[in-house]
């Protein structure tokens, strides 16, 4: 009898075990199907795992060097360091912004743990102050290509190019100019000032080109124009909406205006420039006057019309 129920047991645990093996080859066909169409999870799973594989080689060279090659790094080491990183895990936001990462990381050559944590800061200030989360992140992807440390040559800097030095006193709330340099200050600041741009010009336009310091010029060269275009995109990234990664955006346009006009180069983000023109109508602290008349383009006879602001020759060249 004996044999009987061990024959019994063998048969059951071949059964089992074809049925098993039949259930995990179907599994593994369905998830590389499903792999096949999704882009993003497909390049998120062979980034993390070339991430380990990374950091696998670097512990072995880690563990194979010599012990006297640490004393200076152990000498230096710093544990608490990593508070002034500003970086979080993709995993730790919602899935329409770890998508927004993974574009925007592509898109301009950056690590996605910066991204995410400009990302989680733009939902989170955005919702403060009432501008869209995808607007602030077009204006950084326009001004400074995601470069917290990018200065223009008339001072602007940081993420989303504020002039520090017109807007020192936002900036003392934080610790002193030199917070311009920290992506999570120079945000908020950014943010600040284009929230007051947008409310003194009346409209979204009109406010980005108070933003970019063009309010007393015909156009602002295409600059707005950008932001929108850009912020398009990542509108149609949240949604879920494929977007290429290297999506074009409009030319820039040059601004021309004749050589003899009076008024004075506006700085970059809007910085304050008296005008007497504009002079019933008193400017805030980092915003252009609204001007009196746009000036009046070159008639077709001017001789070497004279570009109005340098800002304009690098939008015109780029």
């Amino acid at each position: 009898m004996w044999r009987v129920v061990a024959a019994d047991v063998v048969a059951g645990v071949r059964y089992v075990s074809h049925n098993t093996l039949a259930l995990l080859g179907l599994l593994a066909v369905t998830l590389v199907v499903f792999m096949a169409g999704k882009a993003e999870l497909r390049y998120t799973m062979e980034a993390r795992a070339l991430g380990w594989l990374m950091e696998r080689a670097a512990e072995r060279t880690t563990a194979s060097a010599a012990p006297e090659s640490n004393d200076m790094l152990l000498a230096m080491a710093e544990p608490e360091a990593i508070a002034r990183a500003t970086a979080l895990d993709p995993a730790e936001l919602n899935r329409q912004q770890a998508t927004l990462v993974n574009w925007i990381s592509r898109r301009y050559s950056v690590a996605q743990e910066p991204v995410s944590r400009l990302v989680q800061e733009s939902w989170a200030v955005g919702k403060k102050v009432g501008i869209e989360p995808t607007l602030i992140l077009a204006v950084m992807a326009i001004e400074s290509g995601f470069n917290p440390f990018a200065q223009s040559h008339v001072g602007a800097q940081g993420l989303m190019q504020v002039m520090t030095g017109i807007h020192h006193d936002k900036y003392e709330l934080f610790g002193g100019r030199r917070a311009a340099f920290d992506p999570v200050t120079n945000l908020r600041v950014g943010v600040q000032v284009l929230q007051d741009c947008i409310r003194r010009a009346g409209s979204l336009e009109a406010g980005l080109k108070y933003y970019v310091g063009a309010a007393n010029l015909a156009t602002d060269g295409g600059y707005g124009a950008k932001v929108l275009a850009e912020q398009a995109y990542l509108r149609d990234v949240v949604a879920g909406r494929k977007v290429a990664f290297n999506a074009p955006l409009p030319q820039a346009s040059t601004v021309v205006v004749q050589a003899p006009a009076p008024a004075v180069a506006v700085p970059h983000s809007a910085a304050v420039v008296p005008d007497a023109a504009a002079s019933a109508t008193p400017a805030g602290h980092g915003l252009m006057p609204i001007p009196a008349a746009a000036p009046a383009a070159p008639a077709a006879s001017d001789p070497l019309p004279v570009l109005r602001r340098p800002e304009q020759v690098a939008m015109a060249r780029s």
